[in-house]
């Protein structure tokens, strides 16, 4: 069954979901002009109005990165790959219908919103309509160069991939209507760098408006970043010629992606091929914006993960106790002893597990915990939750990520190993995350306990373990040597 939805930029023709009609389909549907030439390197352009109906029963394509997705169904990469997808509820519900719009992770060098972990059918049928959209990651989507800053009329260069997350979230708010939508109830949730790129997006000025509130699942938030002129001299390893570049192959570009990407990632040191803090898209340090409060003030929920980090300094070439310590005295100078004492490690055994730990704090849960305490300051309507479940025959605690299962509800479908337990959680997460998109509050659903809102001072959080219980101060003597020694660095 086809159905045709008239858009503002032209008429699109959808299809129903594979295995339910109650749930329209709507792929691949353009939301800016392809990136590629003299478009590579500069924000999304919008598309010219069309009259003929687009076919968009297809994924488009994803957005070029090392061959990474086996779970994308797109047909292929390429530069033309800014797209969205939306699932809505077939029948006419008779009232407009909350929004929920996911931004997919992959350390902001790849991913796809044709990721079949983030299929929206599952939302569809609870009533609400779903979105996803790719943006420009990589090289592609956060590479700086002085020559692009130059032929910028903002005097910026970098954070391609933060505006086309501006250009289809303005899309969607002026098109979503038309698939049943309500524009004023539109929620962003995401995992990993989707969801840090939710909390770069509250700080900047150019977001204000385009949605109502978020849910960041182990968003890579706070971490310091890279000033525009630091980014611009990074970039001059690509070449100084912008002509030669942007005639370069996506091919030949995502090859270099290794000269940007030091084998041992710095912890609290700014990071390459990520946003820039360029005095436009982003104008502050995220923790400067949360802290005097040039935010976009909206309801959210965080979460974090047991185990953020271990899959982060698994290939790391660590064999030594002075290895260990060495990468200690390279993150903390002069507070090393004080950080070895909250990650100890006295056997070459123990210290990938410890550098895991270090990892998932300084990159996740941190910025996790600032986010839900700057927020609540300001917005009481803030929720924070811990995911501990280990699914049965799980080999250590669940890990960065393993939560998008059951927000989806797709448990079922990601293989064995998994038990009634599971499915129960999986049914309370999702209930209450749709709640929250409807109200601003996850409470309410069966099998959750009261989910108060989040206090700095109580560090109050609800934990999706073995059963779903409200707990206090997650990894609190980590998160306040981290905090106080990442103020006093800056």
């Amino acid at each position: 069954m086809t159905d045709i939805v008239n858009t503002k930029s032209g008429p699109v023709r959808g299809t129903t979901a594979q295995d339910d009609e109650s749930v329209r389909v709507f792929k691949g549907i353009p939301y800016a002009k392809a990136a590629d030439g003299a478009r590579r390197w500069r924000p999304p352009e919008p598309m010219e109005p069309w009259d003929d109906v687009l076919d968009a029963t297809e994924y488009g394509l994803d957005c070029p990165q090392d061959p990474f997705m086996p779970r994308s169904r797109a047909p292929g990469m390429g530069e033309d790959c800014l797209n969205l997808n939306i699932w809505s509820p077939a029948k006419d519900a008779g009232e407009k219908l909350p929004v929920l719009v996911w931004l997919y992770g992959g350390s902001y060098v790849r991913g796809s919103a044709a990721d079949t972990r983030a299929e929206g059918e599952g939302f569809a049928k609870k009533g609400v309509v779903y979105v996803t959209f790719n943006y420009r990651a990589g090289l592609f989507g956060f590479f700086a160069h002085p020559e692009l800053t130059r032929e910028s009329p903002n005097n910026s260069s970098g954070n391609y991939g933060l505006l086309d997350a501006f250009a289809a979230m303005k899309w969607i708010k002026e098109n979503i209507e038309a698939f049943g939508g309500d524009r004023d109830r539109v929620t962003v949730f995401g995992v990993s760098a989707g969801s840090a790129t939710i909390s770069l997006l509250i700080t900047s000025p150019l977001g204000a408006g385009l949605w109502d509130q978020a849910i960041l699942q182990s968003p890579g938030a706070f971490r310091p970043l890279y000033n525009l002129a630091d980014a611009e001299q990074e970039g001059l390893k690509l070449g100084d010629d912008l002509d030669a570049m942007r005639k370069m192959t996506p091919e030949e570009i995502v090859a270099r992606t290794p000269d940007f990407q030091p084998k041992v990632r710095g912890l609290t040191t700014p990071r390459v091929l990520r946003p820039i803090r360029d005095g436009w898209v982003i104008p502050l340090e995220e923790q400067d914006a949360y802290s005097t409060g040039a935010i976009n003030v909206m309801p959210v929920i965080v979460g974090n993960m047991e185990d953020e980090g271990s899959w982060g300094v698994a290939g790391w070439p660590i064999e030594t106790m002075e290895d260990y310590r060495e990468i200690m005295e390279t993150n903390f100078a002069d507070q090393t002893d004080e950080a070895i004492a909250l990650y100890p490690a006295t056997t070459e055994a123990e210290m990938k597990p410890r550098l895991g730990e270090l990892f998932g704090d300084t990159q996740f849960t941190y910025g996790s915990w600032r986010v839900a305490a700057e927020m609540a300051a300001r917005e009481p309507k803030t929720f924070r939750y811990v995911f501990t479940r280990r699914a049965p025959g799980m080999d250590g605690a669940p890990g960065h990520g393993d939560d998008v299962e059951y927000v989806f509800g797709n448990v079922k479908d990601a293989g064995d190993g998994y038990d009634d337990t599971d499915f129960a959680i999986s049914d309370v997460m999702m209930d209450a995350f749709l709640r929250f998109a409807r109200t601003g509050n996850p409470n309410g659903g069966e099998g959750l306990p009261d989910w108060p809102a989040y206090t700095e001072a109580n560090d109050p959080y609800m934990e999706f373990g073995d059963e779903i219980s409200l707990k206090n101060n997650w990894r609190a003597p980590q998160m306040k040597f981290l905090h106080r020694y990442l103020n006093n660095k800056r």
